[in-house]
């Protein structure tokens, strides 16, 4: 019979504790939860990958948790190449940026249907940034991409820059890292395929979400360099 507390979860991280144990981070409904697995080079180890979907009983009432159970829940998402390094990198933006024990139940959700589209090949840059979209605005960084700082509709022909702590700002001179009007319309359908679209998306999202990481770079950016 099901604990009740059991959940569904993947692990995002793990690094050797102790002798035989293993410190976890797994992403859960119910957020990043970190816990304790012991006896972790046995048989339950062989469990503690990426990609992997699993059932797991959490014990405990602090942050560092015990792992009572942990079992294997339908198919694993097989990632090589780039679709690897995409995997690796959603990991670190969500060890990065995923506060402890805050529940996502929608970002777990939509974190399983990017793994098995990155399984099935799927293009990887429209994945990788509507993943990006979806973690700012779970965590309450998103802006409006149809309207300016002061709510007046985003003109297709004018010039914008992001004010992170604001939204989209229109700007009469060029400069530096900039966006058309109509680029950000096309992200704001999801438009793809719009001339692009997808520099544009990938520039925006660097900006977003570059305050809330921090200076210290990202090992997986680092991974996709040296491919």
């Amino acid at each position: 019979m099901e604990q009740p507390d059991a959940q569904p979860a993947y692990v995002l991280h793990s690094r050797a504790y102790k002798e035989t144990s293993a410190l976890v981070d797994f992403l859960t409904p119910q957020g990043r939860m970190r816990a304790v697995l012991r006896r972790a080079r046995g048989k339950g180890g062989s469990l503690v990958r990426p990609f992997v979907p699993l059932e797991v009983e959490l014990r405990g009432r602090g942050e560092l948790k015990n792992v009572g159970r942990l079992d294997t829940l339908g198919i694993a998402a097989w990632l090589h190449g780039d679709a690897l390094f995409s995997g690796l990198y959603l990991n670190e933006l969500l060890m990065r940026l995923l506060p402890a024990e805050a529940p996502h139940p929608a970002l777990f959700e939509h974190y399983t249907l990017t793994l098995q589209a990155l399984a099935a090949d799927r293009p990887l840059e429209p994945l990788l940034r509507s993943f990006e979209w979806r973690l700012l605005d779970e965590l309450g960084y998103a802006f409006a991409l149809g309207q300016d700082v002061n709510g007046q509709p985003v003109d297709a022909s004018g010039l914008y820059r992001l004010r992170v702590d604001a939204g989209l700002e229109r700007v009469e001179l060029v400069q530096p890292g900039l966006f058309t009007g109509a680029e950000l319309l096309a992200l704001a359908q999801a438009d793809w395929d719009a001339p692009g679209a997808l520099l544009a998306a990938k520039r925006l999202m660097r900006q977003a979400l570059a305050v809330h990481l921090g200076p210290k770079p990202l090992v997986s950016r680092e991974l996709f360099r040296k491919r």
